[in-house]
């Protein structure tokens, strides 16, 4: 069974969520905002997958289930569980491997230029791609890379963007799930304004959308095609 963690309705699985529908596990998404509640058992969980959100992970005030998350993860580290974490997801994960999660000193939001890092060429889920890739990015909270760990790409505004720990765990400040509607939601939720500035933003960020999305898509798909051998890796 792949669980799939979702933080807030409006930041779903997208592209993960249909990749999956092909493979042979069972899919599970779970909603902790509106009360769903995390497995007390890993038995039979062949992979965690954890999604963004606009929160920050320190807000366990604000959203208690943060904390049962984080908690829910270390142990799923310390089973070998395959976990991917996205945007949020990657911070979380980061500070269950004991690393910081702080402000960035820039926000990222809108599609970014990723470099691979000599050891992020030699990774397996990136095996098949480019040096370089194009990514959507939006977040401005940041990760350090855990001790053990090791980074993987680097984009000019935001140094930490992947990283693995251990054998089975991987942390992508990047997006890989988004489609070209989540995109659209996105912006009319949080660059909704009067701002011309922002709606000139706005504008430009889907024209991108409309032009990469058949590549992105296929780079998606080729990173979540990695990471199901790794959870194949693990079940045999």
């Amino acid at each position: 069974m792949i669980v799939i963690i979702k933080h807030i309705s409006i930041e779903g699985p997208g592209i993960i969520g249909e990749f999956f529908k092909n493979m042979p596990w069972e899919v599970k998404g779970l909603e902790l905002a509106k009360g769903d509640r995390l497995p007390q058992d890993l038995c039979g969980i062949n992979a965690i997958i954890s999604l963004g959100s606009p929160m920050s992970v320190y807000e366990k005030e604000k959203y208690p289930f943060l904390e049962v998350e984080d908690k829910f993860l270390k142990k799923a580290i310390k089973e070998e569980i395959p976990i991917l974490g996205i945007c949020l997801g990657s911070q979380l994960l980061a500070k269950a491997c004991g690393a910081k999660v702080k402000k960035a000193k820039q926000e990222e939001v809108g599609w970014h230029k990723l470099s691979l890092t000599v050891d992020g060429k030699k990774d397996l889920l990136f095996q098949g791609l480019s040096n370089q890739l194009n990514v959507f990015e939006w977040h401005r909270d940041t990760f350090e890379i855990p001790n053990n760990g090791t980074l993987l790409a680097s984009s000019h505004h935001c140094r930490n963007q992947a990283f693995p720990y251990g054998r089975n765990g991987y942390g992508f400040q990047f997006h890989v799930e988004v489609t070209t509607d989540m995109i659209e939601s996105w912006i009319d939720e949080y660059l909704n304004s009067d701002d011309e500035t922002k709606i000139t933003d706005a504008e430009k960020m889907l024209m991108e959308t409309y032009e990469k999305k058949d590549q992105f898509v296929r780079q998606a798909n080729r990173i979540l095609l990695n990471f199901s051998r790794l959870i194949l890796r693990e079940v045999f």
